[in-house]
């Protein structure tokens, strides 16, 4: 399709924000009460040692990409959203504050914007509302899009597998940085992984979305790291670093009036 003569395919045609730590910045300290929590959450309802908890906490989400995820794969059983209500139920949300700069950056920037977490629904949703930008992303892609049906993944032949092997996927929980986690996110979003931006403050997350083919971006330092095509001090430098997304719908697109509010909808997996 071309426009006036001109093609209209955009550059980038999505934009994949990681939220906690991304949106914000590491140093108001979501994320070490958040470790706080679920070091509680070990020791008061799994019963683990106490001494053990810290070096255990830290060794699982180095393992396995979240600490949940580890403590699932290591055989410890507890309700998912008992968890996610404990760890991030009592987190110092007052600790943030509405962003206007980075609200007037994202509703300016003319490609679709979604969230990909590994926090639950109800944790993105009072993180982006705190911020003041719960109607600047189209979707949200967290822990219940990754891991619906009572823990079951995103498989598609999820009928066709025994007893055992059904067992074996309740305890995988799929996350960020597992290509897998990341692959199942493209899909849900339905993008094209070669016209997507992918903003994270992980090193390990950053590595795992360029290996699945998407331009990323970390986002809390100053220097690339491996995998990474960008570097951004704040994400409130991303004009000034990346001025490709404007610059793109400035030249060869029509202008796009963007609505005032936009409904954030949780996207499904299937």
């Amino acid at each position: 399709m071309e426009i006036d003569g001109r093609s209209s395919e955009a550059m980038y045609e999505c934009l994949l924000f990681d939220m906690d730590d991304t949106l914000y910045p590491m140093s108001l300290g979501l994320n070490l009460a958040c470790r706080k929590n679920i070091e509680e959450f070990m020791l008061h309802y799994l019963h683990i040692e106490e001494s053990e908890v810290p070096k255990k906490c830290l060794e699982l989400y180095r393992e396995h990409g979240t600490t949940m995820a580890g403590l699932k794969a290591h055989g410890y059983e507890f309700d998912n959203d008992e968890f996610h209500a404990y760890v991030h139920g009592r987190l110092p949300y007052e600790l943030l504050k509405p962003d206007p700069i980075l609200r007037n950056l994202l509703l300016s920037m003319p490609q679709r914007k979604i969230i990909f977490t590994n926090a639950d629904e109800a944790h993105a949703a009072q993180v982006l509302s705190r911020l003041g930008l719960e109607d600047c992303f189209q979707g949200v892609i967290c822990f219940e899009t990754l891991n619906p049906s009572v823990g079951l993944g995103p498989v598609s032949s999820i009928d066709r597998l025994d007893e055992e092997q059904i067992e074996h996927v309740q305890t995988q929980i799929l996350c960020k940085p597992s290509i897998q986690a990341i692959e199942a996110a493209i899909a849900i979003a339905n993008v094209d992984p070669k016209r997507t931006i992918f903003f994270d403050d992980s090193v390990r997350n950053i590595a795992s979305g360029k290996a699945a083919g998407l331009h990323t971006v970390i986002v809390g330092r100053s220097t690339l790291v491996p995998g990474a095509d960008y570097a951004l001090n704040s994400i409130h430098n991303i004009r000034e670093s990346l001025p490709e997304i404007w610059e793109e719908e400035e030249e060869h697109l029509q202008p796009i009036i963007q609505p005032t509010a936009v409904e954030t909808v949780v996207l499904a997996s299937a």
